[in-house]
């Protein structure tokens, strides 16, 4: 697709604004319902980002095998969770078993389909990375239960909330450098938005020593990296698809949270060792 057909075909107001929109709400929101409401929040906010990713990602990509797509994401969504939330204490082991057990059931599933099946590799290989994307932002979960696991929980949804944000808002006046003709994004963007995640971590950092706020500020910079650089992913969706629609702006969206949720985990577990 050339830079001209996209810009026909989806302009960079559409690419932008939406998922800026459903930024704000799902990091935003997921943070109040955590700060709220503690745990069962925090399951609520989790429940809901995966089901709206599940739903969005089969039509976004166009995912042959609709229904049953559909219910592998539930029904992996349901294992991640329990084996985060089950155990008394969070460990990620669980989550190996319910994505394996996924993975079996996401090829079977493609192979029941009737013949002639079609795209049938891009279909299993779209299963697959909803499956990790949903087992992802269970770990959000395991976050919240970690030692000051709430307050890492809240930093990591405002920071990435923070990085997406701005980074669709730059890209949105000015995309420039711009990373390549596909897509409206631009390096100065890319850039910008960690520069806001850094500034999130920093200003919830735990304390005011030096090694704190190079601690949050590592941490910020990785968070959003990892967020930036995912966003920057689902832009390709979005050029791809070179179309308008609900799904793929919760795809923008919600991807990248799921992206820096292990990340997430893994900091804040070893930090406090």
């Amino acid at each position: 697709m050339t830079p001209a057909a996209l810009e026909h075909e989806l302009s960079s107001r559409t690419h932008h604004l939406p998922a800026a929109g459903l930024v704000v709400l799902t990091a935003g929101g997921a943070a109040a319902l955590s700060v709220a409401l503690g745990e069962p929040g925090r399951l609520v906010a989790v429940v809901l980002l995966q089901l709206a990713l599940v739903a969005a990602w089969v039509v976004a990509v166009g995912i042959r095998g609709l229904l049953g797509s559909i219910g592998l994401g539930v029904a992996v969504a349901a294992g991640a969770d329990a084996a985060l939330l089950l155990p008394d204490r969070p460990q990620l082991d669980g989550l190996l078993a319910v994505l394996g057990l996924g993975f079996l059931a996401a090829v079977v599933h493609q192979m029941l389909r009737p013949a002639p099946r079609l795209y049938l590799v891009a279909s299993l290989a779209g299963v697959v990375l909803l499956l990790s994307s949903v087992c992802a932002l269970a770990v959000l979960l395991g976050l919240g239960r970690l030692d000051d696991g709430e307050q890492a929980l809240v930093t990591v949804l405002l920071a990435v909330g923070a990085a997406l944000l701005v980074g669709h808002l730059v890209d949105l006046v000015l995309p420039r450098p711009q990373i390549t003709p596909e897509v409206p994004r631009g390096l100065l963007g890319l850039l910008l938005a960690v520069v806001a995640a850094v500034a999130v971590a920093w200003l919830r950092r735990d304390g005011d020593t030096l090694t704190d706020g190079i601690s949050a500020a590592v941490r910020g910079a990785a968070l959003g990296g990892v967020a930036a650089l995912t966003g920057l992913g689902a832009s390709y969706v979005v050029a791809e698809r070179a179309r308008g629609g609900w799904a793929l702006p919760v795809v923008q969206a919600v991807l990248p949270l799921a992206a820096a949720a292990p990340l997430a985990y893994a900091l804040t577990l070893y930090g406090t060792r």
